[in-house]
């Protein structure tokens, strides 16, 4: 009996939080678990990678950014090849094993600035979460989501972005007691702006490492939706 009431109790008072916190609220108590001293708006750090997919040997990728000096670098090194891609304020600049590369050499390696901005946006992206979603473009939904994943309850918020910045729907899932963010989804949408629920992957967040003062997932595990199939895994190495 004591279980049962300690169990209805619990169950009672995740449902009020869903139905208590607003978007807004949750959006910034997790940042304030993982960003307690607002140091992501100035950060200038750098910190590894190591990717692991079951199909491609390993990949190490030491990456630099400054936020306000608008700077990204990364090395990235798979085998005996290493692959750098440099933004510097715009400027784009590439190198392969070291070797500086003009954008007609860079084609032969398979490399471009398209693919260095993207490596700029992916890792900002990714490892400057939650606090990104506060960025221009991001659109929180005004309800804040109870959802199981997994076997486990979150209160889960739904965005989605401006046509200019992308047209997936992201959803993000945060402990319900610290806010701490444990998963991200994300679905393609359809000519209409529907989500394809056959699409997209979800991300599971195990571990953090601490770094320049912010909480970050150290274990980033990637999954397809549709079949659950496992893709690959980020693991920060570094802090």
């Amino acid at each position: 009996m004591r279980s049962f009431f300690v169990l209805t109790l619990w169950c009672f008072s995740f449902l009020c939080t869903a139905q208590n916190i607003s978007a807004k609220q949750l959006l910034n108590n997790s940042i304030t678990y993982h960003d307690p001293a607002g140091k992501w708006e100035y950060f200038n750090g750098s910190f590894t990678v190591e990717m692991t997919t079951p199909s491609a040997a390993l990949r190490r990728s030491n990456i630099t950014i400054d936020l306000k000096s608008e700077y990204f670098n990364v090395d990235a090194k798979r085998d005996t090849v290493i692959t750098t891609y440099t933004v510097d304020k715009g400027t784009c600049k590439m190198a392969h094993n070291g070797k500086l590369l003009d954008s007609l050499q860079a084609k032969t390696k398979n490399m471009s600035c398209d693919r260095a901005t993207l490596y700029k946006n992916y890792y900002t992206y990714l490892y400057g979460l939650p606090m990104k979603l506060k960025d221009p473009g991001a659109n929180l939904s005004e309800t804040v989501e109870k959802k199981s994943f997994k076997g486990k309850d979150y209160l889960v918020l739904k965005v989605t972005y401006d046509k200019a910045v992308g047209s997936d729907v992201w959803y993000f899932y945060f402990n319900p007691n610290t806010y701490a963010m444990e998963v991200y989804q994300f679905f393609k949408t359809d000519e209409n702006g529907n989500e394809k629920l056959d699409s997209g992957e979800y991300i599971l967040l195990t571990e953090e490492a601490i770094v320049q003062g912010i909480k970050m997932p150290k274990v980033r595990a990637w999954y397809y939706n549709k079949d659950d199939k496992y893709l690959g895994t980020d693991t920060l190495i570094k802090e």
